[in-house]
């Protein structure tokens, strides 16, 4: 392999001070020395412009492209159809047009189209009547003042591993340093536990959050509420009589029972579309509430409960409050994708 240093090529502006320096008498070293070109590309330069009266690049140098323009629409075409076509398959579908085109050209046409491989993000499954649900909701709220969001307290709940977030960390070593310490996630079976939270929020902060002992039940979830609602409200500072309660619709949540309950406590509810955690903005709160966890290595399940209070408590306002305040780009998104879902 030629280790020699690639030198760049040179400007137009070079080329013609070498051909004016050599029209009027200067020798080849001379110019090499005032301009600190190579005595070689001088005499390449001076040669070119003997033969064919110019020193610019001319037309048709290199191989040529195996890829038009044509041929190039055709394959953005594909992929813009059906974006889970491979390279090999666009390959063979070339191939019996009676074009021969590699995979990689074809990988590498799609990027500089701006069309890279990437893992596609994962949705929830919506049906027909979810997306019809979703588009009912975001046009009848879409229009909601602001002040309407600020009273809405807004739940969920979230499962929390220990261990659980290892598949997606990186570690900076060497070759043969993979199973030090330093550079290793301990694992055991099962994932090491993991423990089920209930919390809730407003554009005023973060409010109360309860780990569920054992699987939840309606009960369960109505003991939840009792001892959690009321006092986040209080805390958060929402109007007594304008305030709006939101959660999903987990089986939980819809159970005849639980429903009952509702009802008797008079709680303003916000009619919830199924499968719709991108109109959640509590989501965003459970994924910043696992990394600030994940950064401090819990052990055991005591510790992960610990941390998971310490690290809700110290969510900014701030956060919350931005939230709240661009709720309404999530509504406009749904009715943009027409009840798919949204990036959010």
């Amino acid at each position: 392999m030629d280790n020699r240093k690639r030198r760049r090529e040179l400007s137009q502006d070079i080329r013609k001070k070498i051909i004016d320096k050599h029209l009027k008498g200067a020798g080849y070293k001379t110019i090499s020395k005032q301009l600190e070109v190579p005595v070689t590309t001088v005499a390449h330069i001076i040669q070119k412009f003997k033969t064919q009266g110019t020193v610019a690049n001319l037309p048709g140098r290199g191989r040529k492209r195996k890829i038009d323009d044509r041929l190039k629409r055709q394959i953005v075409r594909i992929v813009s159809k059906e974006p889970r076509t491979t390279s090999k398959e666009i390959k063979g579908e070339l191939q019996g047009q009676g074009t021969s085109v590699s995979d990689r050209t074809i990988r590498r046409c799609l990027s500089q189209s701006g069309l890279h491989g990437r893992r596609p993000r994962r949705t929830p499954l919506l049906k027909k009547n979810h997306k019809k649900a979703r588009l009912e909701f975001a046009k009848m709220h879409v229009d909601k003042p602001q002040s309407f969001w600020e009273n809405v307290l807004w739940t969920d709940e979230t499962k929390l591993e220990l261990f659980g977030k290892a598949h997606q960390l990186y570690v900076h070593r060497l070759k043969n340093q993979a199973y030090e310490e330093k550079n290793t996630v301990p694992t055991v079976k099962h994932g090491g536990g993991s423990a089920m939270f209930w919390g809730c929020f407003a554009a005023s902060g973060t409010g109360c959050l309860e780990c569920v002992q054992g699987k939840m039940k309606s009960d369960d979830y109505q003991g939840i509420l009792e001892r959690n609602v009321l006092p986040s409200v209080r805390k958060l500072g929402l109007s007594r009589r304008s305030w709006v309660f939101q959660q999903d619709n987990d089986p939980k949540h819809t159970a005849k029972n639980t429903q009952e309950w509702l009802r008797e406590k008079r709680w303003t509810i916000l009619k919830w579309p199924s499968m719709s955690p991108d109109l959640n903005p509590i989501e965003h709160l459970w994924k910043e509430l696992k990394h600030a966890i994940w950064r401090r290595h819990p052990s055991n399940l005591r510790q992960l409960e610990q941390f998971a209070h310490e690290e809700w408590a110290k969510i900014p306002v701030d956060s919350c409050r931005t939230l709240i305040d661009k709720y309404r780009n999530r509504l406009i998104a749904v009715i943009a994708s027409k009840g798919c879902a949204t990036k959010y």
